[in-house]
């Protein structure tokens, strides 16, 4: 047996740290590099590209920053673009050679397709944007695809990740949100993706979480994903409601949105297609949510975030950065996320709206603990 002085194990141990094969405290060692062309310093100087595109898309995009339009839709496109993505090789339908017995038109997952998984987090819907923006679910991405591809063509960044990096940055401009992981160096995409990929407003609870669970999300991470509409509106669900919100704080991501979808609908007269009444005036309510807010599957969940910030930040941004990679080999990619601003820190909690109160909530539990005054928040279950 070899005997070691305590110096030649303190050489010898630094030895294999110097050669990389032991990494202690690497985040923490690092000297942070200035970047050129700024006055940023970066842990990563492949990351100093991502301080040129924030510095950018926070002045000329975000207008200095806001949790504005433009913010709310490069939200959206960090969710159309990516779940395109299929753990089966062609979107197959029910109905063709398969032994399932479940409800026609709803997907499902083909085994023997696993291994050929296409779409996902590439930026096909920019790559492909005369193809994919024809697809009626991505109407009104237009603007927003076009100005991230100028962003991304004038760094020379990928459309995939500027695509994501846009959403994490645009969700930290808006408090309440969590702080997202950002991942770069995804390949751009060589294919667009099928049409039939994007749930819609006007499809049933079943065939929205059959369709997700091909792209890999639970019914709980489905739930999750809806915190997005907490921020802004809408445009062309119903084009006579263009800019209607779907809760009555959509510059916050917060819980008011699921404590709202839950009220009775009160709105007069026909809605449009893909929309329920709502329950407040200049609101507006996608079938969807209104049935996911009360399904059986999706209802537990869905009413635990009510005044649960926390929870409902934490899970939204776990799904958002499993949305953000779908397709991608995540040991190809490298971590930028200290380019992600910190969101200002959000925790009022849910208020009935004027005029409102228990009375009104259409749930399907029936073990709800709540307020009895509109003036008081609820207090969930």
């Amino acid at each position: 047996m070899v005997r070691r002085s305590s110096q030649s194990v303190r050489n010898w141990l630094n030895g294999l740290i110097t050669a990389g094969v032991i990494n202690i405290g690497e985040r923490a060692t690092r000297r942070p590099v200035k970047c050129p062309g700024n006055n940023h310093y970066a842990q990563k100087a492949q990351c100093c590209v991502w301080y040129d595109v924030l510095d950018d898309i926070q002045e000329n995009l975000f207008d200095g920053g806001k949790c504005g339009a433009e913010a709310h839709e490069s939200l959206r496109l960090s969710f159309h673009d990516p779940i395109g993505y299929s753990v089966t090789s062609n979107l197959l339908s029910f109905g063709r050679k398969n032994k399932c017995v479940v409800p026609r038109g709803v997907f499902v997952r083909d085994a023997d397709s696993l291994s050929r998984a296409p779409g996902g987090a590439d930026g096909s819907i920019i790559a492909f944007a005369d193809i994919e923006l024809e697809y009626a679910g991505n109407a009104g991405l237009a603007d927003i695809a076009d100005d991230q591809k100028n962003v991304a063509d004038d760094h020379k960044v990928s459309y995939g990740d500027i695509i994501q990096f846009a959403g994490a940055v645009a969700l930290a401009n808006c408090p309440g949100s969590p702080r997202i992981q950002f991942l770069a160096g995804r390949p751009n995409a060589t294919v667009p993706a099928p049409q039939s990929s994007l749930p819609s407003p006007f499809d049933s609870v079943p065939k929205i979480l059959l369709r997700l669970a091909d792209a890999t999300f639970t019914p709980a991470e489905v739930v999750a994903l809806m915190a997005s509409h907490s921020l802004g509106g809408q445009k062309n669900v119903d084009k006579s409601k263009s800019g209607y919100t779907f809760d009555t704080t959509p510059d916050k991501l917060d819980s008011q949105f699921f404590l709202e979808t839950l009220l009775k609908g009160t709105e007069k007269g026909r809605t449009a297609f893909g929309t329920a009444p709502a329950p407040v005036e200049n609101q507006i309510r996608l079938q969807s949510d209104y049935a996911l807010a009360r399904h059986p599957l999706t209802s537990c969940t869905w009413q635990s975030y009510i005044n649960n910030q926390k929870l409902m930040s934490t899970q939204f941004g776990k799904a958002m950065e499993k949305l953000a990679v779908l397709g991608q080999r995540k040991a190809s990619l490298y971590d930028c996320s200290e380019v992600i601003p910190t969101p200002a820190a959000y925790n009022t909690p849910a208020t009935y709206p004027a005029g409102k109160s228990s009375r009104d909530i259409e749930a399907s539990l029936t073990t709800l603990d709540m307020h009895r005054t509109s003036k008081t928040p609820w207090k969930g279950y």
